[in-house]
């Protein structure tokens, strides 16, 4: 099962889909008119239910086989938001909407995902049912995890779920996987630290809370380097400080800061989490400040089940023939992870070439790579689902 020559001769449609997406740009939950496009190019192809407002803004496609003789489940997942990034492509579909670009692929997965529901929807040669998942706000958001709250792995009753991102720096058409953690947990944290402003000139006479700030800065990097097993993966970083005064000559009362902690492993997460408590406020405690620490669980990790990863593998390799099947976890996340804790399955990278990283202002999809991931999508079903 090669590339799908269905998907060669799809080619130019696929592609205008998305570059219309990637000129009409949207974010987070915000994804009306996308929305709209996808949810009336599924009923053009046929679909059996279409249904929109999922997790506030998501589309839900259902197509059934021919035959149902097993009652077998399968869903397939696309994101659809963008990002506020100020595009430096140059390409003449570039974004029309100021500040607001596709810098991350959402276009192609979406596109990409259209092309093999168009597909499955003539062909139907398969037996059982596929739903096609289109989600807002992955970007932030949680719009998995919301349309999950909606209730639709029961709705539907989908047993297994499938979802691919593109990748650059792998080759176009070349896939990349891994059983088990795949990409990190995200959480972030709010510590506020105050201590007694004053004169730079009289710094006895204050409580200086950009010291006290400057040594748990450093004093979290303890966690990776001396509290968490060398062997496990763990990022703490600081990324923002700011203070109560602009001034040069003053001490400021308050500092705030933001960061991101990173952890690929669930017991690793919730140790990081006490651990900075324990830090912030043993570190003011000591310097005579006090300080606060406002922890919020992102995403969670993104975790590819054993059995489903080799069904991926399996199909990739039918595709493309070039699969690692054992890539480096990243420690990025992805909000997908939301619904294979909900239901077993994989999430798969396909190659988008030599091109910029993903979130950079000069990104873009590469339209060549549409056969290949249109061909796996369709593959997955038609693999789990073999027509009797």
């Amino acid at each position: 099962m090669p590339v799908k020559n269905r998907f060669a001769e799809l080619l130019p449609e696929i592609t205008a889909w998305r570059r219309d997406f990637h000129e009409h740009p949207e974010l987070l939950f915000d994804v009306h008119r996308t929305a709209a496009k996808v949810a009336d190019l599924l009923r053009q192809f046929g679909c059996d239910e279409v249904v929109e407002g999922i997790g506030r803004t998501g589309v839900v496609g259902v197509i059934r086989g021919k035959t149902d003789t097993t009652g077998r489940v399968v869903g397939l997942r696309a994101d659809m938001d963008a990002l506020p990034i100020i595009e430096q492509t140059g390409v003449p579909y570039a974004s029309k909407t100021p500040g607001k670009m596709h810098a991350c692929g959402h276009d192609g997965h979406t596109a990409m995902l259209l092309g093999a529901a168009k597909y499955l929807a003539e062909t139907r040669n398969f037996d059982g049912t596929t739903v096609v998942i289109f989600q807002p706000a992955e970007e932030g958001g949680g719009g998995g995890r919301e349309m999950v709250a909606d209730g639709m792995m029961d709705r539907w009753g989908i047993q297994e779920v499938y979802g691919m991102h593109n990748m650059p720096g792998i080759p176009v058409g070349h896939f990349a996987i891994r059983k088990g953690a795949l990409m990190a947990a995200a959480d972030q944290f709010d510590i506020t630290v105050t201590g007694k402003g004053g004169h730079a000139a009289k710094p006895h006479d204050c409580v200086d809370t950009t010291v006290v700030a400057a040594h748990i800065i450093v004093a979290l990097q303890t966690i990776a380097s001396r509290n968490v097993d060398p062997l496990k993966q763990v990022v703490v970083s600081v990324c923002t400080v700011e203070t109560d005064s602009t001034a040069h000559n003053v001490i400021p009362q308050v500092v705030k800061m933001k960061g991101t902690v990173r952890t690929m492993d669930h017991k690793v997460q919730d140790f990081v989490e006490t651990r900075i408590s324990e830090i912030v406020s043993g570190t003011a405690l000591a310097l005579g400040a006090t300080a606060t620490v406002n922890y919020t669980r992102g995403y969670p990790v993104t975790i590819n089940a054993e059995e489903n990863t080799d069904y991926a593998v399996e199909v990739a390799r039918q595709v493309s023939g070039h699969v690692d099947p054992d890539t480096a976890p990243l420690m990025g996340a992805e909000d997908f992870s939301f619904m294979l804790n909900e239901r077993p399955g994989a999430y798969i990278f396909v190659g988008n070439g030599d091109t910029a990283m993903v979130h950079h202002p000069a990104y873009n999809f590469d339209d060549n790579v549409i056969p290949f991931g249109a061909s796996w999508y369709a593959g997955m079903v038609e693999s789990r689902m073999p027509a009797a």
